[in-house]
């Protein structure tokens, strides 16, 4: 397997946060809460200083949820940046289900080409490379694994081929939106049963990308650190994220990094 320079620098910056993140996750941690209520730990803080210190050396710009955001004025002009963040899912980290990610994006052009979502807790990896039209996943055994015993574990991701009768539509047990029931509702009335699979953070993305799931509606608002790596480890094995409000994929570096609503799926 041939990995891309930047796409190796991702994955080791994403094995190191998850590394930080697991000593904070083993101690009494304090959790802060930021301008918008979002929880916040030392795991967060610790992950993102590791992160800027593998991604700082590209000397391609970074947005990360965690660094202080840089005027649209100046971004605009960025063809290639990443999009990181450091925690996704604090809330299940504060939960301690281990549901929680690192993600790390190469975006190009407003595009996401390549990805990287680490699940430290389970020291699962997985990364995709939209340009070889190629995603993986690995099962390690350290956060300290070096990069050639990642690519021998990789395995290839594979996405559902087939539609089936039951389609698995990712969201939550506890909390599903209004608009994602009607659309559940909706599926029903093809013809159709349906069975909810729920998982936190951006691993949500990786069920539709790995076949453990058919469609992911995501009616709610996210960020752009959210969706950038799942995005294009989907797009890799041929999986589109589409935009409600154009029809389109949904692009990055906006000047509004909010999202719009959004449906993962293969068909």
């Amino acid at each position: 397997m041939d990995i891309d320079k930047n796409l190796q620098t991702a994955i080791e910056a994403c094995l190191s946060a998850g590394k930080v993140i697991m000593n904070v996750y083993d101690t009494t941690f304090d959790v802060e809460y930021k301008d918008d209520k979002s929880p916040l730990t030392e795991a967060d803080k610790r992950a993102n200083d590791v992160i800027n210190s593998y991604l700082e050396p590209t000397s391609i710009p970074i947005i990360s949820e965690e660094n202080k955001q840089t005027d649209f004025s100046v971004r605009k002009a960025w063809s290639t940046c990443w999009v990181v963040d450091p925690v996704d899912g604090t809330k299940e980290f504060i939960k301690r289900n281990g549901e929680f990610t690192v993600n790390i994006a190469l975006v190009d052009n407003g595009k996401p080409i390549q990805g990287v979502i680490y699940v430290p807790a389970f020291k699962t990896l997985y990364f995709g490379d939209v340009k070889q039209q190629k995603a993986y996943k690995a099962q390690l055994s350290s956060h300290d694994e070096p990069i050639t015993s990642v690519i021998e574990k990789a395995e290839h991701l594979q996405p559902k081929t087939q539609p089936s009768q039951m389609v698995q539509v990712v969201g939550s047990r506890s909390h599903m939106s209004q608009e994602t029931l009607d659309y559940v509702e909706a599926i029903k009335d093809e013809g159709n049963a349906v069975e909810i699979v729920s998982k936190g953070s951006s691993l949500k993305f990786c069920l539709v990308a790995e076949g453990s799931a058919d469609v992911y509606p995501r009616f709610a608002p996210t960020m752009e650190w959210d969706t950038a790596a799942g995005q294009a480890i989907c797009k890799a094995v041929g999986v589109d994220v589409i935009s409600k409000e154009t029809n389109q994929s949904l692009l990055y570096n906006k000047e509004n990094l909010l999202n719009p609503w959004f449906i993962v799926s293969k068909h």
